[in-house]
């Protein structure tokens, strides 16, 4: 029988250790730190104050609002495929779960996630386009203004599925009309946070890509559609819209 000693097991783990690391630094991507939603991140739309809806919307993935009654939430259960929280029985009836617990804790690590993305720095891009960031290409990154954001046009946010990206927006975010947010190079759209200070607007028959972390009132027009999240500390509204929740 063959004895290895502690020298000769010590050399030969070593190149499996360096392998090991490179791998694992293969599958590390571009950009910040990923912003933690918490139990947030199981809502494709969470609201502090009320849900408004022109029918016939439709949601895939879970809907909550809290602390505002059940009442401000006013989709349809047949709008929604996934489950929807409210703090009291005011809800839409009968798909309408009550579980004030449940979103309390979602509602708090949405503020936190908040937090963290706005307090990320440095940032990697200051005053892109001075807030007309319509038609042109996002790498991963850090992206801050001290104003509002205007995509009047077409974006591509590009990179691999590793790759993150976090725009920090002190003003407000306006997509135009039938404006796209598109992904290249296989970049995912849960990996995309945008943290806006102020209101956001999605406008009619536009498309949108990310995680939207909105300290004031998110309002999608007529017609358009969203692959992300809508988490907002005020409002949400809706006008017949597509809000799909990103599935990886």
């Amino acid at each position: 029988m063959t004895t290895i000693t502690k020298t000769q097991s010590t050399k030969m783990l070593l190149p499996l250790a360096i392998s090991a690391l490179l791998a694992g630094n293969a599958f590390a991507g571009e950009g910040p730190p990923s912003i933690n939603l918490g139990s947030a991140g199981s809502f494709t739309i969470l609201s502090q104050s009320g849900i408004t809806d022109v029918y016939r919307s439709a949601i895939v993935g879970d809907v909550g609002t809290s602390p505002i009654t059940g009442a401000a939430l006013l989709l349809s259960c047949d709008e929604v495929t996934g489950q929807v929280y409210t703090v009291d029985a005011a809800g839409p009836l009968p798909c309408a779960t009550t579980s004030p617990s449940l979103l309390s804790s979602a509602v708090g690590a949405m503020g936190f996630a908040y937090d963290d993305a706005a307090g990320r720095l440095p940032a990697d891009f200051n005053e892109l386009g001075a807030g007309e960031i319509g038609g042109l290409t996002l790498a991963p990154g850090l992206y801050k203004w001290s104003t509002g954001v205007n995509i009047s046009t077409d974006v591509t946010i590009s990179g691999s599925p590793t790759d993150t990206w976090i725009f920090q927006v002190a003003g407000t975010l306006i997509e135009a009309n039938a404006a796209k947010v598109t992904l290249a190079g296989g970049a995912l759209a849960k990996n995309i946070v945008w943290q806006v200070a102020g209101a956001v607007t999605l406008g009619t028959n536009a498309h949108f890509e990310g995680v939207v972390l909105g300290k004031t009132m998110i309002a999608v027009n007529t017609g358009t559609t969203v692959n992300g999240r809508l988490l907002a500390q005020t409002a949400v509204t809706l006008q017949m819209n597509a809000i799909t929740e990103p599935t990886k």
